[in-house]
């Protein structure tokens, strides 16, 4: 299923899915936030050493499946395919933009 997403957005599940890890400066804001399992990264250096890690670690595919849209902040929901304790399972993926790039994302 492909959802209309804005740019940042869509970029970023290209590179979660094995696109080019070096293009995450194109949609993430210099001090943008991430917060996945608990653990918080700031910043391109850390996010790009954190999508590093996870791909590294697990084969998988993430598939937005619906999008919904509450004051400024945009929940992708996403089935995760994988060879990871769990799989699949689906999880809310919450976007806040600025501009034309995320600042922030809560994996959960």
């Amino acid at each position: 299923m492909s959802l209309p997403l804005p740019a940042p957005i869509s970029t970023y599940f290209e590179i979660s899915n094995g696109a080019d890890i070096a293009r995450i400066v194109r949609c993430f804001t210099q001090d943008a936030l991430v917060v996945d399992e608990s653990r918080t990264y700031r910043g391109h250096d850390a996010i790009q050493s954190w999508q590093r890690e996870a791909q590294r670690k697990f084969e998988y595919t993430v598939e937005p499946v619906s999008v919904s849209k509450k004051g400024d902040l945009l929940t992708v929901t996403a089935s995760v395919v994988g060879n990871f304790p769990g799989s699949p399972v689906q999880l809310d993926h919450v976007f806040a933009l600025s501009g034309d790039k995320i600042s922030s994302l809560e994996i959960g």
